[in-house]
């Protein structure tokens, strides 16, 4: 098993979790970095304060939309509405192109932060998926012997 498709079963896991979940706890925020944010620990200690104090804060709304800003940047909240007592989160990569054409990621929750989360997490395993196709590094190109010629036609 590849440690992509077992980081997206983990993934999976984690979304189920939030989807039982009734309340948002800070335990639950953490161990949603633990297991989703993968670049967290790399970001400046600023960073990781002000996300820390916004869920210290039980502003975890917030913390949910500052981890999605920080971990997943080329992804935007697109929609957020309340619906027949439950919270619509979607997120998507192309704000500019009509829903039927975008690729978002949608979830929905009682809990409006436990919504936001869990678009994130979704937003995560998407990400890994469309980026297990691509190659894992540039290939090498190798000098080649003897002289170049220009060939353009300048006249």
């Amino acid at each position: 098993m590849s440690i992509v498709s077992n980081h997206q079963q983990r993934l999976h896991k984690l979304r189920q979790e939030l989807h039982r979940a009734q309340t948002i706890t800070p335990g639950l925020m953490a161990e949603v970095i633990a297991r989703a944010c993968l670049r967290f620990q790399s970001h400046r200690g600023t960073v990781k304060a002000r996300v820390i104090r916004l869920i210290e804060s039980g502003a975890f709304a917030d913390a949910a939309l500052a981890l999605l800003e920080l971990e997943l940047p080329q992804w935007r909240l697109r929609r957020l509405i309340r619906e027949d007592d439950e919270w619509h989160c979607s997120i998507s990569k192309q704000l500019g192109l009509p829903a039927e054409l975008d690729e978002m990621v949608e979830a929905n929750h009682e809990s409006l932060p436990l919504a936001i989360l869990s678009a994130f997490v979704e937003a995560r395993r998407h990400s890994l998926t469309v980026g297990e196709g691509r190659p894992k590094s540039v290939p090498e190109v190798r000098p080649t012997q003897g002289y170049a010629i220009c060939c353009d036609n300048f006249a």
